[in-house]
């Protein structure tokens, strides 16, 4: 049964929300028997803000997986046409159909709703407002990679988390990967020693990587740039990698793939508004079709009349105003130096790392399947091509072995299930890799690509120390010793001749 017909969002024409749902067949108000499961106090109370692509996972985790100890109460959205179809969605989990707000009535959700925690998978750029007014609310938090995009917005969500006491979770899956957990394990164990430096090439390729121009994603303001949104993953796993707090970046980025001229090159007359509408959609190789994908069209197009967002957007329009090529040089608290790059129109997708240390080298890469996000498809985002892992130490002197990977299954590399469960069970397993994040991870994981972001302006070095204030140091894993004594390696053999 549906629940009773509840208030209208704030700032909403009446008619046209209740219209819109009516649609869904679903109605706003609170679910019948959600007060009781709380008053036992089995199930953590938990509301959800944005629903786009992103939330789906949060969504049906509480309400299938973990139904026994979690459950969603309200739902947020600044689109009423979204909100209308996650409110569907959990009738179609057979779970109580949580309350519905738009965004302009954050406070009353909170409110009314009692969350415990507030889940936030907004645009990256909104994450602090949300993450902020849950915890003066008295609500804990728990945000989507990245924290924020910024250094004032970092700063705004530390300071909240000091005065208020409640926590902030970010949830970094690529910690959770078997693979990438299997390297965090190789350099806790020591086997190549103290690392001392790092080298680290990322790639997009056009099929997943052009999508980041097509959206939201295409502008600084709202994302950040792909040294926030998506480079965030890549030194996170290096910080907790590490175990080590960076302090200065130098970096250099352009964007020269992804603009009219490309357009022109490829035989285009010039760039477009968006394919939808698109002239020369049946010659660009970067069209995409909302209309003829599901999951896109009713996520996306069908829903374009209530905000005025296109999810496909010209990857070649002007408007853009982020990176497409990037190199970073990051200095850490440990000495160790780290070199990055990332590049976002490349022929395959996936990575290549190196640690070079005091006792050798570890080698591992990763290629990754292709993926556009919110399509309808059967490949999990993140997931690793079959047979794309691949792993080495290399002692300073002699024969190198090749590891066996650590495996797992579904998106992320098998990270998001792991992730889930650290994140949902009442009393989860021990975790000696200490793969849970909080805002001091969040934080150094953007800082070094706001820092970023700064240098490509100035062109000159930043010291992220100077960033923010209150900062202080997340907690990693023990590793190597740096200054306790090394085996000697075996003496080198000179062939003659």
């Amino acid at each position: 049964m549906l629940p009773p017909q509840g208030p209208t969002p704030a700032g909403v024409d009446r008619r046209h929300f209740m219209k819109t749902l009516s649609a869904a067949g679903l109605v706003l108000g609170a679910a019948p028997g959600l007060l009781a499961a709380a008053v036992t106090g089995r199930r953590k109370r938990y509301a959800i803000v944005g629903l786009g692509s992103r939330y789906r996972m949060y969504h049906d985790a509480i309400e299938k997986t973990y139904k026994e100890h979690a459950e969603l109460v309200a739902l947020c959205d600044k689109n009423a046409g979204r909100l209308a179809l996650a409110q569907k969605r959990s009738a179609e989990n057979g779970a109580p159909v949580p309350a519905g707000y738009l965004h302009t009535d954050f406070d009353k959700m909170v409110r009314e709703a009692k969350p415990d925690v507030v889940i936030v998978t907004t645009m990256d750029s909104t994450h602090d407002e949300y993450l902020v007014r849950a915890m003066e609310l008295g609500c804990d938090t728990v945000t989507e990679k990245p924290m924020t995009t910024t250094p004032d917005k970092c700063q705004r969500i530390l300071d909240a988390r000091a005065k208020t006491g409640k926590l902030v979770r970010v949830l970094f899956n690529y910690r959770y990967s078997p693979p990438r957990t299997q390297v965090k394990d190789i350099l806790m164990s020591g086997e190549i020693g103290e690392v001392l430096s790092v080298d680290f090439q990322w790639l997009l390729n056009t099929s997943h990587g052009a999508d980041y121009f097509r959206r939201w994603h295409g502008r600084k303001e709202n994302s950040g740039g792909l040294m926030i949104h998506k480079a965030t993953h890549h030194f996170d796993l290096v910080n907790w990698w590490l175990g080590a707090v960076p302090v200065r970046v130098d970096a250099t980025g352009k964007r020269e793939f992804y603009t009219p001229a490309m357009a022109k090159r490829f035989g285009l007359s010039s760039h477009h508004d968006r394919c939808h509408t698109c002239p020369e959609k049946d010659k660009c190789g970067f069209f995409m079709s909302l209309a003829d994908n599901p999951g896109l069209k009713s996520l996306y197009l069908d829903q374009e009349h209530h905000d005025g967002y296109f999810r496909d957007q010209c990857v070649f329009n002007p408007r853009i105003d982020i990176e497409d090529t990037m190199n970073v040089i990051v200095g850490y608290d440990n000495n160790v130096t780290l070199n990055y790059s990332l590049n976002a129109f490349n022929a395959w997708e996936g990575y290549q790392i190196a640690f070079n240390g005091t006792l050798g080298r570890l080698e591992h890469s990763i290629v990754e399947q292709v993926y556009v996000n919110a399509a309808d498809s059967d490949d999990a985002q993140g997931a690793i091509a079959e047979g794309g892992t691949r792993t080495r130490v290399i002692p300073l002197r002699g024969a190198g072995r090749k590891v066996e990977p650590w495996t797992g299954t579904g998106s992320h590399g098998g990270g998001d299930k792991l992730m889930l469960d650290d994140l949902f069970l009442p009393a989860p397993p021990a975790d000696k890799y200490l793969r849970a994040a909080d805002e001091r991870a969040g934080a150094i994981s953007i800082l070094i690509g706001a820092a970023a972001n700064q240098c490509f302006t100035t062109h000159q070095p930043v010291d992220i120390r100077k960033l923010v204030t209150g900062l202080g140091t997340p907690e990693y894993a023990p590793m190597p010793s740096r200054t306790g004594p090394l085996p000697m390696p075996q003496a080198a053999r000179i062939r003659r001749g």
